[in-house]
């Protein structure tokens, strides 16, 4: 009878969003746009992925200037460079980048709620 209990172990539904051959810049096959959440009502969207032949500065100011928000760009050691923008811009990012023909709609991933 003991035979046929299976054992759950544990599962990591956002281990799949971190593997390291997607996440690195060399080697990115998806655009990721994620929202934290900061204090109150205000979030973050981070933009993570982009090709490294794009000018990550002239991009940022484009985004700035079309969605009328702050933003920034950080360093991180392991995911490379990462645009942070205020407020939750991510579907309209998705559609930026698809208009300005820079990803096709099935290589950005959007996460959060």
């Amino acid at each position: 009878m003991t035979e046929n209990i299976q054992n759950l172990g544990t599962f990591d539904p956002f281990a799949a969003n971190f593997t390291a051959d997607e996440t690195t810049v060399k080697g990115a096959s998806h655009i990721h746009l994620r929202i934290q959440q900061r204090n109150g009502r205000k979030t973050l969207t981070t933009i993570q992925g982009l090709p490294a032949d794009l000018d990550q500065k002239r991009l940022l100011k484009a985004f700035k200037k079309v969605f009328a928000c702050n933003g920034t760009i950080v360093q991180d050691e392991e995911l490379g460079e990462v645009i942070q923008l205020q407020g939750d811009h991510r579907t309209k990012v998705q559609q930026f980048l698809v208009e300005e023909k820079i990803a096709s709609k099935d290589q950005i991933k959007i996460h959060g709620f």
